[in-house]
């Protein structure tokens, strides 16, 4: 008893409470959606999301406990880690729909992929923690970190996972942009890749093309390859200004509209929200955005304000990508909207990621006591 009135006390009250609200308001609403995807029932996903929300917000808040030191003591094991697991994902990974993703670990599947997607945070902050200033765009330090980045990236497209894929990248290099490496190079390098396009057309798997296909003109195929994309545009047009009402839904509850609870859950909710269901869930997460750039600019390491921007600048690409498409403005890749869409990996490792900041931001916080 005297712990919780001495030190624990202290270190507990300079979490920040109120973003656990907010994201715990996020997550409730999540669940009504899945409530409502479910036919109005708790069964099979609204209370699996409730309780597994719950579990994993008691691990976020102990882990934000642990001072961003250790974070930065642990990046290259744990980064190194995974990169061997997925090379294990390679050799003797378990195959579910087409892709090969999990590890069969005995009392789980383990989806390394997923927990890469913020080791590639972790160890691009901790590699240009070390880098003197100025120094930043010189090849001997450019090199290493893009080989960091393209490792992961490598294995994983080979799963095939394209989302995935993408999402490390993007931390990796955001990560890069922010330590100072200079403009000019991100200019040549998005040159590049544009002229190597069509090379990587051809490497791309057949169902990712038409992905790509679909996504400029899915009208060409609205009964087939198109489905996903048209039926979530209806779903969302016909909620207009304030929705259908709760578990109104005809798109979702007519099994109009595929994967109403994973990939297409913003639309679910929109058909029976509206636009104000929508707003409200962007408002939401934009406070979050906004206290995750707070903490950044108040970092007392390179390391932690990297460490605090990459891990927001990866949950902006999540809510981005999603939204983006179900809207029919990206092609459908399968990154679920956190928190409100059903899945256990990416939930887990949205409150990992959400438990590191925190662990920033109270490192950070001054004691008033």
């Amino acid at each position: 008893m005297d712990l919780l009135n001495g030190p624990w006390r202290r270190e507990l009250a300079r979490l920040p409470w109120g973003v656990v609200l907010l994201i715990s308001a996020i997550a409730g609403f999540g669940t009504m959606v899945l409530y409502s995807a479910g036919g109005g029932s708790l069964d099979p996903w609204a209370l699996k999301h409730g309780v597994r929300f719950a579990i994993l917000l008691v691990g976020a808040l102990a882990l934000a406990m642990l001072p961003p030191e250790r974070w930065l003591a642990l990046a290259w094991p744990i980064y190194f880690t995974l990169l061997l697991a997925l090379v294990g994902v390679e050799l003797v990974g378990a195959v579910k729909g087409g892709s090969q993703r999990w590890l069969n670990l005995g009392f789980m599947e383990f989806q390394p992929s997923e927990m890469m997607k913020l080791a590639i945070i972790l160890a691009m902050a901790r590699y240009f923690q070390y880098v003197p200033k100025g120094y930043e765009s010189k090849p001997d330090v450019l090199l290493p970190a893009l080989a960091i980045i393209a490792m992961p990236v490598g294995l994983v497209m080979l799963q095939p996972d394209l989302g995935t894929a993408l999402s490390i990248m993007f931390g990796g290099i955001v990560v890069m942009f922010l330590a100072g490496v200079r403009l000019w190079l991100f200019g040549a390098a998005i040159a590049g890749v544009g002229a190597l396009l069509p090379v990587a057309w051809n490497l791309l798997h057949d169902y990712q093309r038409k992905r790509v296909l679909i996504f400029l003109d899915p009208e060409s195929d609205p009964r087939g390859a198109g489905y996903h994309i048209t039926q979530s545009k209806i779903a969302i047009g016909s909620g207009g200004l304030s929705g259908k009402g709760f578990l109104q839904g005809t798109q979702s509850h007519l099994d109009y509209l595929p994967e109403l609870h994973t990939d297409f859950a913003f639309a679910t909710m929109a058909e029976e929200w509206g636009l104000m269901g929508g707003l409200f869930v962007i408002i939401l997460y934009g406070l979050v955005l906004a206290w995750g750039i707070r903490t950044a600019v108040n970092a007392g390491s390179q390391f932690q304000r990297l460490l605090a921007l990459g891990l927001m600048s990866t949950l902006f690409f999540y809510l981005a990508i999603n939204m983006m498409m179900v809207m029919g403005l990206a092609p459908v890749v399968g990154i679920p909207l956190p928190l409100i869409s059903w899945g256990g990996s990416s939930m887990m490792t949205v409150m990992i990621l959400l438990s590191l900041v925190m662990g920033v931001a109270r490192a950070n916080r001054p004691n008033r006591d």
